[in-house]
């Protein structure tokens, strides 16, 4: 067998509802549960308004997106629109920032599954479940980096299967009288004491739960046919943003306040279950939120791993280490690795910090997102004559740009600190590859089929 893997061409086997279903396992569902706790803290009790108006900044966002993908339905990320559309320069920063958020997802997922297991084993300490589960993530990634979308959708299936039974096992209760005591009410949304602060605070973290949704991008080529991409990625942001609220608001009316799980406020989903429907419904519910949570581990995984290895290919990073492919498993095993030593940070961070470090990431690209669609359409095209013009691509887009600008001021001390460290080490690493910025950096599109991994060959 050749040391290298043949380049295939994507095939055009994904329709609508399949792109969807990929970004819906992304966006994980049950991660609703996961922060509601730290949410209805910060909210007040107000945890819905949060996701309602991430939803609306997610949604300005998403037909953004859409825009962007019908004018470069090769490209799927917020930096390759920057750098085609504002500037290469600025492009390299927005995707080293992005990189931030790619490394830090599959910990995230480690971070998310150890809590778990603290919940189901309280005397067995969390970092051994932080190392075993790095482990295999990192072992299995390493040996191959194929997935298929049947998988995704069967755990999709299950996750939301469960979280509809949840749903109607807590309904019960409050109808019976526990939390608020009735099933149709506004308590949810203004919570014990409403503060349009608190609420944005709280927003800004459950942006964490649409992370993914701008993943769909990266199957343009894949699809059946591309004039679908738009429209898949607002649904895929609708139909999540639906779920988060829904799940966000029945939750909130059974639980007004953390004081009933105040010990789990860092991931009360296992406890949520265990309240709901017993022991047995716990694992059922833990389950289902663990599924989830290591589909999400091992794509993110395997998608950061070949986006290193692509930038060694690039010479964005050096090729002898990052660009490396083994001979014997096929995949780029250092690093595989790699992204196995950071996500052990798992051991001992906590979940409403990396979140809030991979939010400043994420609305960091999507604010320059935004901005490039008035760079590009606007200003490069000038669409800019008509009414409609100036609408679609410069008052959507600004409000956009202003909503996510919103967000990220908002973040917390330590996640604008890490971030505004990251991108000085980014602005210098890029001095240095481009000769004082002397000459235009090179391009590392996380989608493009470099080697065929992850990825479908036509058939001989």
């Amino acid at each position: 067998m050749s040391k290298q893997v043949r380049q295939g061409s994507l095939k055009r086997n994904l329709g609508l509802w399949a792109i969807v279903g990929l970004g819906l396992g992304y966006m994980t569902p049950t991660v609703v549960y996961d922060t509601f706790g730290l949410v209805s803290e910060r909210t007040n009790g107000a945890v819905p308004t949060a996701y309602l108006v991430a939803l609306v900044v997610m949604a300005f966002t998403a037909i953004s997106y859409g825009k962007l993908v019908r004018a470069f339905p090769g490209a799927g990320s917020a930096y390759t629109y920057t750098r085609e559309a504002i500037h290469p320069n600025l492009g390299f920063i927005v995707g080293w920032i992005a990189l931030l958020d790619y490394l830090l997802l599959p910990l995230v997922n480690i971070l998310i599954l150890r809590l778990y297991m603290e919940y189901a084993f309280p005397d067995v300490p969390g970092w051994m479940f932080a190392v075993v589960f790095t482990v295999i993530v990192t072992g299995s990634v390493a040996l191959s980096m194929r997935g298929t979308s049947n998988f995704n959708g069967i755990l999709l299936i299950y996750s939301l299967a469960v979280m509809i039974v949840f749903t109607v096992l807590i309904s019960m209760q409050v109808s019976e009288g526990r939390g608020t005591g009735t099933l149709l009410s506004g308590a949810p949304f203004v919570g014990t004491d409403f503060d349009m602060t608190n609420i944005i605070y709280g927003a800004t973290l459950v942006c964490f739960s649409f992370i993914g949704f701008d993943a769909v991008t990266v199957y343009a080529q894949e699809a059946k046919d591309q004039r679908v991409m738009p429209r898949a990625i607002l649904i895929t942001v609708l139909i999540g943003g639906a779920i988060f609220l829904l799940g966000s608001y029945f939750a909130q009316q059974r639980w007004p306040d953390v004081s009933e799980f105040a010990e789990y406020t860092g991931n009360p989903l296992p406890h949520f279950g265990f309240i709901a429907g017993g022991d047995v419904f716990m694992w059922f519910f833990t389950a289902a939120g663990f599924a989830a949570t290591m589909a999400s581990g091992l794509a993110s995984h395997a998608s950061v791993s070949r986006m290193l290895m692509v930038m060694g290919r690039k010479g964005v990073l050096p090729k002898r280490v990052f660009g490396h492919v083994s001979p014997k498993t096929h995949t780029p095993l250092t690093n595989v690795l790699i992204v196995g030593l950071v996500s052990l940070g798992a051991m001992f961070l906590d979940l409403d910090t990396v979140a809030s470090v991979i939010n400043f990431g994420a609305l960091i690209a999507f604010t320059f997102m935004n901005i490039s669609v008035i760079a590009w359409f606007a200003i490069r095209q000038g669409k800019r004559k008509n009414g409609k013009d100036i609408f679609n691509y410069i008052v959507m887009p600004v409000i956009a740009t202003l909503l996510t600008v919103m967000l990220w001021v908002n973040l917390d001390e330590i996640s604008l600190t890490v971030g505004f460290i990251w991108l000085g080490v980014g602005v210098i690493y890029l001095a240095f590859i481009t000769g004082g910025f002397n000459k235009q950096p090179k391009g590392f599109d996380e989608s493009e089929p470099v080697t065929g991994f992850n990825k479908v060959a036509d058939e001989a």
